[in-house]
């Protein structure tokens, strides 16, 4: 099975120009609390608003000030450089979860759920292309049967990256695309099966019900798949993709994130927040259009490009 760790060159630049609106956010906030002062308790308090400001949620936020306060405590104070040194160590370390094995499993099964609008589709083309560049064979399921165009977009993409799509006609149940694209799968030898799923308001219960029933159909046609459920997350929804994510995984049990679009929000501190909040790893993450903006998520280099 081919790495999911490509070389990352020139990728760091890009993440750091595509969190430029929440760096500037919330840096500016950081050394407009401890410019041209020492640090003491009354500045821990506006540090903890600027976190809670920037949408790293409670959890996370609670944490990192644990840090700060003991550090204050050690140190008596410190300047802006440290406190962004310390910020940043603490948030990568905080990104950091349990990392599993992933699945040896050829066809290796993953399914994609999210939100209307979240990039699913945008998402799977690019894992597919990625997948294809490592010389993986890949075949997509066109699981979003509620709109026509979603499947001739799926299809689009698909020949674009040299992937084939299962495929039904618009209207037809979800679950028979998925249990099709399984069979199909298993009979080609493919290496990689993505299935695609209409995007839904985690708040529709008829709508998560499907949810369930793909999965479920997708372990009966290959028991033990789907090997890995990623939730796809639009950054610029900030931390009330947590809400979302609780549901989705309530529902399905999420293996994995996606956030898509942070390079068009201040919100991208809310990338720690849901991380925190659910205990979910952060598998990708993407800051533009083109197929190599989406790229592995490294918690070291994301919380560089957030303080730096």
């Amino acid at each position: 099975m081919a790495s999911d760790t490509p070389p990352r060159s020139g990728f760091f630049s890009r993440l750091r120009d595509g969190l430029r609106k929440t760096r500037d956010n919330l840096v500016e906030k950081i050394e407009t609390v401890f410019s041209g002062t020492v640090l003491d308790e009354a500045k821990l308090d506006e540090l903890e608003e600027a976190l809670l400001a920037a949408d790293l949620g409670p959890t996370a936020t609670a944490e990192i000030m644990e840090s700060a306060r003991s550090a204050f405590r050690r140190q008596g104070a410190t300047t802006v450089e440290a406190m962004r040194t310390l910020l940043a160590e603490r948030v990568a370390e905080l990104l950091v979860l349990p990392s599993s094995e992933p699945v040896a499993a050829r066809p290796h099964v993953t399914l994609f759920v999210g939100t209307n609008g979240s990039g699913k589709t945008t998402t799977i083309a690019k894992l597919a292309q990625r997948y294809r560049d490592a010389g993986e064979s890949v075949l997509l399921a066109a699981g979003d049967t509620f709109r026509a165009a979603a499947i001739e977009q799926l299809q689009i993409w698909g020949q674009r990256v040299g992937a084939e799509v299962v495929a039904h006609k618009a209207g037809a149940d979800p679950s028979a695309v998925a249990f099709d694209a399984c069979r199909a799968a298993q009979a080609r030898q493919i290496g990689r099966l993505l299935v695609d799923t209409a995007g839904r308001l985690h708040t529709k219960t008829n709508l998560m019900e499907e949810l369930k029933k793909i999965r479920r159909v997708i372990d009966r046609a290959m028991p033990g798949a789907p090997h890995e459920t990623l939730l796809v997350l639009d950054a610029t929804t900030g931390l009330n993709a947590l809400a979302q994510a609780r549901e989705f995984h309530q529902a399905i049990g999420v293996t994995g994130i996606v956030v898509t679009k942070l390079d068009g929000t201040a919100k991208g501190g809310a990338v720690v927040g849901i991380v925190r909040g659910l205990g979910i790893p952060l598998r990708y993450i993407g800051v533009g259009e083109s197929a190599d903006a989406l790229q592995p998520f490294n918690p070291q280099e994301f919380a560089t490009a957030l303080f730096s």
